[in-house]
């Protein structure tokens, strides 16, 4: 999983960016972040992938100037467990 917390330098700036993203923050409280992105990947290599694509990038190099501050966690989720179906036959 990805997760990105973005702060902006100009508050006003964060729904435009959020008409992109989705996720605006609506507290608004002293330790909150204005917009957050969430993407969830197979794996390292897969997000390594998005992260080199053309619309990322794009994205990024319009996105990063506007902000005051970044944070990112990246993390792998363990295998999930397959719940077992009804029977068949």
């Amino acid at each position: 999983m990805h997760v990105v917390l973005m702060r902006f330098t100009d508050p006003a700036r964060a729904p435009e960016a959020a008409e992109r993203l989705r996720s605006l923050d609506v507290t608004g409280s002293d330790v909150s972040y204005d917009l957050v992105l969430t993407t969830c990947h197979e794996d390292a290599g897969e997000l390594a992938a998005y992260q080199r694509h053309p619309e990322h990038q794009a994205l990024a190099a319009w996105l990063t100037p506007l902000l005051a501050q970044r944070a990112v966690v990246d993390h792998l989720e363990p295998a999930r467990r397959q719940v077992p179906g009804p029977p068949t036959g």
